[in-house]
């Protein structure tokens, strides 16, 4: 499922538009391009949605930075600046998108998909490796002769791995992206959820999820499976 950052300073705003992408996607916020700049440094973000006027660092001095330091993540301005000019300056700083307010949600999840599909990001709702299905509309792991239904949090946890195989999330990462950045939850959180995944997914071998020395955790997926 990939990972969206929603970055705008009006708190209403912000979670109205979290809201509305939350059952399609996984949302990651910032207030302003500060912290927008912190979440996409520790990386796992797959796709921004950026006001304009914000305080601190505004929607095209982040889209600015981001493009100089070498960043490709799609980026859709969202705004109420609605002038020619104005989106001929943010096209100029490397948008991908601009859409502006208000907005329809519906309109926005479908420019969302097609930024994602052209930057070749899965949306899948299924991982199938062999025989295994990872399912999560269903929440489950499940072969012709198991199945098992795993909680919300666990699964959202193992889903975002194997959709990055190979690939290192420091629990930090693991723990913003799936709890969220305000909740109380500590990092020993995630490693608690491996391991419980790990448990109850014994006997599965098609992939395994690996625990990388002083950096987190990766996805290994088994060759025969590789895509």
């Amino acid at each position: 499922m990939a990972n969206i950052l929603v970055v705008e300073d009006d708190r209403n705003m912000r979670l109205l538009t979290s809201a509305r992408l939350s059952d399609t996607y996984t949302v990651e916020t910032a207030c302003d391009g500060i912290e927008a700049l912190d979440l996409i440094h520790r990386g796992g973000i797959d796709l921004i949605v950026a006001d304009i006027m914000m305080p601190r660092i505004d929607g095209y001095t982040l889209l600015q930075t981001i493009r100089s330091e070498g960043y490709s993540t799609p980026y859709l301005l969202l705004t109420a600046k609605e002038t020619l000019s104005d989106k001929q300056l943010g096209f100029s700083l490397g948008t991908d998108d601009y859409m502006t307010k208000p907005f329809s949600s519906v309109e926005l999840l479908w420019r969302i998909a097609a930024l994602l599909r052209r930057a070749n990001i899965s949306q899948s709702k299924k991982i199938i490796l062999g025989d295994v299905t990872v399912d999560s509309e269903k929440y489950a792991v499940y072969t012709d002769s198991r199945y098992i239904e795993l909680p919300k949090k666990e699964f959202e946890l193992l889903f975002k791995l194997l959709s990055y195989p190979d690939r290192i999330f420091s629990k930090e990462q693991l723990l913003d992206s799936i709890w969220g950045r305000n909740s109380t939850s500590g990092e020993e959180t995630v490693k608690t959820h491996i391991s419980r995944i790990r448990s109850r997914l014994t006997g599965i071998s098609a992939f395994r999820i690996l625990t990388i020395k002083g950096l987190g955790y990766k996805a290994d997926i088994s060759k025969e499976y590789q895509r």
